[in-house]
């Protein structure tokens, strides 16, 4: 398994980590864990210098950490 298919699946993981948790109301753990896969995802993104993807992962990061400072 390639060090891309790595980032990748630990983003996929932590993602649905985060969709969980936002399901269940368990706050602020959802938006730390959204952070952290937005964040891997960009990575990822870099890694396969894909233009597309790093931004929107760039906005979802943003959009994100915007969250953790607004209650």
């Amino acid at each position: 398994m390639t060090r891309e298919n790595i980032v990748k699946w630990i983003a996929v993981v932590i993602c649905i980590g985060g969709a969980l948790a936002t399901s269940f109301r368990f706050d602020p753990i959802n938006i730390y864990l959204l952070n952290i896969s937005a964040f891997l995802f960009l990575v990822w993104a870099v890694m396969i210098r894909d233009k597309g993807m790093i931004t929107v992962n760039f906005g979802l990061l943003v959009c994100y950490v915007i969250g953790l400072f607004v209650k």
